[in-house]
């Protein structure tokens, strides 16, 4: 797909934006003053694969912490600021990578304009971050497109303050708890502006419905070329975020983290019990580094009948395709055996490996 044009910042080693690969983030929900526990989960998040990591900033002693916390971290760390400008100023002389103002509540431009020679002194990007449940009351008049229509407004009014004083290491984001009005957000404000977006649905709850709001929102965005660097947003461990990020670039093929398997959702042509053969293999495929030397991903199909599986099977890099209590391997498009339903995992991890 063709990606929007944009300009690159950079959030300490992390390009983005200008073609940059689609970065992932997250955000700790440990008490940023306790720096021991927020050092803990910012490593677990790295292990993940978070490649950016913002903390919230709410008093001075967090905006200190960041100090502390910086040097004992991989990733690039972001300062989140509400309310005070103050705190934004004491995170850039503690070694934040990146400031997130948001403008519904930093609204005075002699308060921004301080925060932006800070900045502009460390050269370190600041995210406008606008996100709806903090806008003033009048955001809200109309229906979505109303209020997409003023979140970008205000963001572009935002934006000006920044211009007028020559500063355009910058990012925005728009952020919404509807996936409509955030598509609706993020599209009007790509045509407007040529600065990185920062992408997500907000507030988006927990389990299948959070994962299905984001997917769909940050998807559909991603997919028409829209968007530098992602966040998910769970309510739960930060880590998960990063799971269901990795697997939306995947999916459109944006970026590759994991082997991939196919398999169909079966019907009452499957004679074989698919769901546990795809599981194992799933755990199997798992514990193959996606990173091997010399090596690139392995796409595995495996299919419940002849209908469609041959077909799937023979394109992948290897695949099986089954009948009744057995199936057919296949290997770069050729037929390698056949193999009993029992055996197949092994079977298929050994032709694998």
């Amino acid at each position: 797909m063709r990606r929007r044009s944009s300009r690159q910042v950079r959030l300490g080693d992390v390009k983005i934006g200008a073609g940059a690969p689609v970065s992932i983030q997250s955000m700790t929900n440990t008490d940023t003053r306790d720096v021991a526990s927020t050092v803990r989960q910012i490593r677990r998040l790295e292990m993940s694969g978070c490649e950016i990591v913002r903390v919230a900033v709410k008093d001075a002693v967090s905006a200190a912490a960041v100090k502390k916390i910086r040097p004992r971290i991989s990733i690039p760390i972001e300062a989140d600021i509400h309310f005070n400008y103050q705190l934004a100023l004491m995170a850039v002389e503690s070694g934040a990578d990146g400031i997130r103002l948001n403008p519904g509540n930093i609204r005075d431009p002699m308060h921004i304009g301080l925060v932006i020679d800070a900045c502009k002194r460390r050269d370190i990007p600041i995210r406008i971050g606008a996100n709806s449940g903090s806008m003033a009351d009048g955001y809200r008049a109309g229906g979505e497109d109303a209020q997409a229509d003023n979140m970008v407004k205000i963001v572009m009014d935002y934006i000006r303050i920044f211009e007028r004083k020559n500063f355009f290491n910058i990012m925005i984001s728009l952020k919404t708890s509807s996936v409509v009005s955030t598509l609706a957000a993020y599209r009007k404000a790509a045509l407007l502006c040529n600065y990185p977006l920062h992408l997500g649905v907000t507030a988006t709850g927990c389990g299948e419905e959070a994962v299905i709001k984001s997917s769909i929102g940050i998807g559909s965005l991603l997919s028409e070329g829209i968007g530098d660097t992602i966040r998910v947003s769970l309510t739960g461990r930060p880590e998960d975020e990063i799971v269901v990020a990795r697997h939306i670039l995947q999916a459109l093929k944006l970026r590759h983290f994991y082997h991939e398997l196919i398999s169909c959702p079966t019907c009452g042509r499957c004679q074989v019990d698919l769901a546990g053969i795809v599981n194992r293999v799933r755990r199997r495929l798992y514990t193959i580094p996606a990173r091997m030397p010399g090596k690139r991903f392995i796409t595995v199909a495996v299919m419940g009948c002849e209908v469609n599986g041959p077909g799937e099977a023979k394109t992948a890099d290897i695949g099986i395709a089954f009948g009744k209590d057995s199936g057919i391997l296949f290997k770069k498009s050729k037929i390698v055996k056949k193999v009993n339903a029992k055996d197949a995992v092994k079977e298929l991890m050994n032709a694998l490996l």
